[in-house]
């Protein structure tokens, strides 16, 4: 079954992380494995205590899921060795259908052979010394001509010599054939001897004939290699080059290779400036993984997608549009997530996905383990504020107490528990409180941004506000933002202080909330959601 991706939004909360590992976790007892969870951003505090106090590992990290060349069906070919002969290379390409071959070096790819290449060596020989200057294996000569190695070492190369046909008679051999040549001679046992006392240092015996003793014995003592072949000499002439090693004619300099990393669609543009057939791909060790085409790309089928906890582009993983959307589970408003069939999109207007999920798996006759009810109680008790939030329903509460009975938790206990961890804001950097949990918006032309962190410590909220204020202005550049706002929450005292960034920000608030803002800092008694106070009245606020 081809792999789904389950994930949530980026600078993921614990709802995000905990309900795309329960839904995965559904989806493979329902309809078999094949769904994984993954996660857009970094685990914070909170979702680290969650994970860890019920055992559960982190989902993979994705940042971008736009397919790469791992994610296409690749051709695999199996590949030569730089000794192979030009002859197992050309049958090689024959059986695979390919007119391309990586040559290897173990796993390595070294060079790159091409059907041509080897039709070219084999047609253009006109230097009777090809086999040597290729350091052509011996190996290599008996397998190309089918024969036996008769006398000698089947180990070794041609280094020095030259190939001759031996067609003149003995009393003229030596005007043609010098010592260390490699002499191909038919069945005349005269021509045999001769050639092996002139100090060849390889005969090869066409037609299949046998050879005598005699001349067993003589090459032996001469250091001479005698084959065999079934070829008449002809045969043999054309064949012998053939012999030679694939290490000879290889590319090595020109070759265009793509990573297993690189994505599809910036190997299309790629492919379209070259005219090559086949390219190889390479994983990060510079291992040939295989090869891709034009032909396996447009056959390529897109990457599967759940989205758990978000259905706005602005909120998604980087490279959604290029993947095919299956299904969307969530509770926010709807937003701008286009597909291009129709999904399964469940939202309902509860407090938490966790809610949500939860009732699938009582609906589909799953038994809900300690672990997975551990998981969706803590996304409810966070995105609920522990049953604060305006955005809590009573659905959301009643599941979420009967989902701690299960897991053997306290509620309340297990909430501070959670919400401590998540507010420990010691050591870390403006950077990483601001993206604890940030979402980015649009209202027509305008675009921003909306972060939140809670703590049951308003000692620990006033010491960030000055430096989480300095860093606003530069995400609101980074990212082109109209306005960019941060929520620090306190959970305790149900209040937020809304921090504000961003031209006339105030008369926005002013409009939005009735609250005069000082010194860029709002005070929202009440305000604690994101989703149901927060957005809402930015939303109107824009459009007056």
């Amino acid at each position: 079954m081809k792999k789904v991706y389950v994930i949530g939004h980026r600078n993921p909360d614990t709802d995000s992380i905990c309900s795309a590992i329960a839904y995965a976790n559904l989806k493979n007892q329902v309809e078999g494995n094949g769904y994984e969870a993954y996660r857009a951003g970094n685990i914070n505090g909170e979702t680290r205590y969650v994970l860890d106090t019920f055992g559960i590992k982190d989902p993979k990290y994705v940042s971008d899921v736009r397919p790469r060349l791992k994610d296409v069906n690749l051709n695999l070919v199996k590949g030569a060795k730089a000794t192979d002969s030009l002859k197992s290379a050309r049958e090689m390409m024959q059986t695979e259908k390919i007119v391309s071959l990586p040559v290897l070096d173990g796993k390595k790819m070294i060079g790159l052979v091409s059907i041509s290449d080897v039709l070219k060596a084999d047609m253009d020989v006109y230097d009777n010394e090809i086999l040597a200057k290729a350091k052509t294996p011996y190996k290599n000569v008996v397998e190309t001509l089918d024969g036996t190695l008769q006398a000698g070492d089947i180990e070794g190369y041609i280094t020095e010599g030259k190939l001759t046909v031996s067609a003149a008679s003995v009393d003229t051999m030596e005007e043609f054939v010098t010592a260390k040549d490699t002499v191909i001679v038919a069945n005349r046992e005269d021509a045999q001897i001769g050639a092996i006392q002139t100090g060849v240092q390889c005969v090869v015996v066409c037609m299949g004939t046998e050879v005598t003793d005699k001349v067993l014995e003589l090459a032996k003592e001469k250091n001479c290699r005698i084959i065999t072949t079934p070829y008449d000499t002809f045969t043999a002439s054309r064949l012998i080059c053939q012999a030679m090693p694939v290490s000879y004619i290889m590319a090595t300099d020109t070759i265009v290779s793509f990573n297993e990393t690189d994505f599809v669609d910036d190997v299309k543009e790629e492919m379209t400036k070259k005219r090559f057939r086949y390219f190889p791909v390479l994983n990060a060790d510079n291992e040939f993984v295989g090869f891709i085409s034009r032909r396996r790309i447009l056959e390529f089928n897109k990457k599967q997608v759940i989205l758990v906890d978000h259905n706005e582009v602005s909120q998604a993983v980087e490279g959604l549009e290029e993947c095919e959307i299956m299904e969307i589970i969530d509770h926010h408003r709807i937003g701008s997530v286009e597909t291009v069939s129709p999904v399964y999109f469940r939202n309902q207007p509860v407090g938490c996905t966790g809610t949500i999920v939860a009732q699938m798996y009582r609906e589909q006759g799953i038994e809900i383990t300690k672990e997975m009810a551990g998981l969706m109680c803590s996304a409810i008790l966070s995105d609920t504020l522990m049953f604060r939030s305006p955005t809590c329903t009573p659905v959301d509460e009643q599941i979420a107490r009967e989902l701690a009975q299960i897991a053997g938790i306290d509620v309340e206990e297990h909430a501070k528990a959670m919400f401590r961890a998540g507010s420990d804001l010691s050591g870390k950097t403006p950077n990483e409180i601001f993206y604890m949990d940030y979402k980015k918006f649009n209202a027509d032309t305008i675009d921003f941004g909306v972060g939140q962190i809670t703590s049951m410590d308003q000692g620990e909220l006033d010491d960030i506000k000055a430096s989480i204020l300095e860093y606003m202005d530069s995400v609101k550049e980074e990212q082109g933002l109209d306005y960019v706002f941060f929520m620090l929450t306190n959970i305790l005292e149900e209040t937020t202080h809304l921090l504000i960034c961003g031209p006339e920000a105030e008369g926005v608030i002013e409009r939005g909330f009735g609250v005069t803002p000082e010194d860029k800092v709002a005070i929202l008694p009440g305000v604690m959601s994101r989703k149901k106070q927060m957005i809402p009245n930015l939303l109107n606020a824009f459009q007056q």
